[in-house]
């Protein structure tokens, strides 16, 4: 075994430790987690207008365990999860990244709905090239340059 797959595998091995220790002594994060996922799953999936059936084409996933994921009944495997993000033209990343965000927008004492704003523009800008990225924060500068006079 060459050094950078041992050092993954051993990375690997502490962290599933660690996870495990973690879910055991509080099960409701775990539980809270297979939610967060589901529901970003299906947030998704309605967002682009597309139903179970659809995923299930497009994975072969069937729609009772897509049904049990997005209501965290069950949490999916990495493997799995790249299928649906694949089926749904995302990056596997952005079903993790809604909650970093909450997460970083609570500690700046945000009402709900600017949290929620501002994850929707992380949402639909995830795809955005830098170029288009500079564009939206130029408009978004301009528009409240504008509002304020």
């Amino acid at each position: 075994m060459t050094t950078a797959p041992r050092v993954f595998t051993l990375w690997l091995m502490a962290t599933m430790q660690t996870l495990s220790a973690e879910l055991e002594n509080e099960p409701t994060e775990a539980l809270s987690i297979a939610l967060n996922i589901g529901n970003t799953i299906r947030s998704y999936r309605l967002q682009k207008g597309m139903s179970q059936g659809d995923i299930e084409k497009r994975t072969g996933l069937l729609r009772c365990y897509l049904s049990r994921v997005e209501n965290g009944h069950t949490v999916p495997s990495l493997e799995t999860l790249q299928k649906i993000a694949r089926a749904l033209d995302l990056q596997l990343a952005e079903f993790f990244a809604e909650e970093i965000v909450s997460k970083e927008m609570s500690s700046l004492h945000l009402n709900e709905d600017e949290i929620r704003f501002l994850t929707q523009v992380q949402r639909y800008s995830a795809n955005l090239g830098e170029s288009d990225r500079r564009l939206l924060l130029a408009m978004v500068r301009k528009f409240s340059q504008t509002a304020l006079t």
